[in-house]
């Protein structure tokens, strides 16, 4: 049997398929943001001289890294809320699950490249009187952000692949919104591709921001 496509009827579901990649892209940013932040304090601790903190920081990454991002989700949209009898917001929950996460995987990108920078710019900057704040904030991590651009970026793309997940406990992101259009007009060959050619168009101006970064970067070293 010949299986006849039909795009037609997705015209009238236009608004409910932009508001859910609207939400996808807010999720994503949110997370991408606070994965980075996390992301560069939990490298900074990994580096630290105190082997407490490089203790924590260890723990954190091994335990966050190890563990699949659905399971982080259902287990803080569902365990928490029976622990502590709070019941926090979808979004909420997935940018939280979601940035503890990515925020393990960040922590290692940018420690690799705080430790690719030559020792002797800590040296040196200590020695003019700066503390581990200023130098690591304004010298050394800017560095090992350039230094790491194709990883992050990499990163940032399974951010924005990863946050679909939060479909699974109905927050009405894409592909939330496109089972909700599939359930309703049992059509979900054309619903799901027309997703799947969105969400693809995104990464791919992601990739093309990523290559205009590292290029610019390159002209100005």
């Amino acid at each position: 049997m010949t299986y006849k496509w039909d795009f037609s009827f997705l015209w009238n579901y236009r608004h409910v398929l932009a508001e859910g990649l609207l939400n996808t892209v807010y999720l994503s940013l949110t997370v991408l943001a606070c994965g980075l932040v996390l992301g560069a304090v939990l490298a900074a601790a990994r580096i630290s001289r105190f082997a407490t903190l490089r203790a924590v920081g260890s723990v954190y990454v091994e335990l966050f890294r190890n563990v699949p991002a659905l399971v982080l989700l259902f287990w803080f949209f569902y365990t928490i809320p029976v622990l502590t009898g709070i019941q926090n917001g979808r979004f909420l929950t997935a940018a939280v699950a979601f940035s503890l996460y990515s925020g393990a995987y960040f922590c290692e990108i940018l420690r690799g490249g705080i430790q690719s920078i030559d020792r002797g710019q800590w040296e040196a900057s200590i020695a003019l009187g700066m503390t581990f704040r200023t130098v690591f904030g304004s010298i050394i991590l800017p560095q090992a952000i350039r230094r790491t651009l194709p990883a992050l970026t990499n990163e940032a793309i399974e951010v924005f692949k990863i946050s679909a997940v939060a479909a699974t406990i109905a927050y009405p992101d894409a592909l939330y919104q496109a089972k909700l259009i599939s359930d309703t007009e049992y059509r979900p060959v054309e619903v799901y591709t027309v997703i799947a050619v969105l969400l693809t168009a995104i990464i791919l101006v992601l990739s093309g921001l990523s290559y205009a970064l590292e290029y610019k970067f390159s002209k100005s070293n």
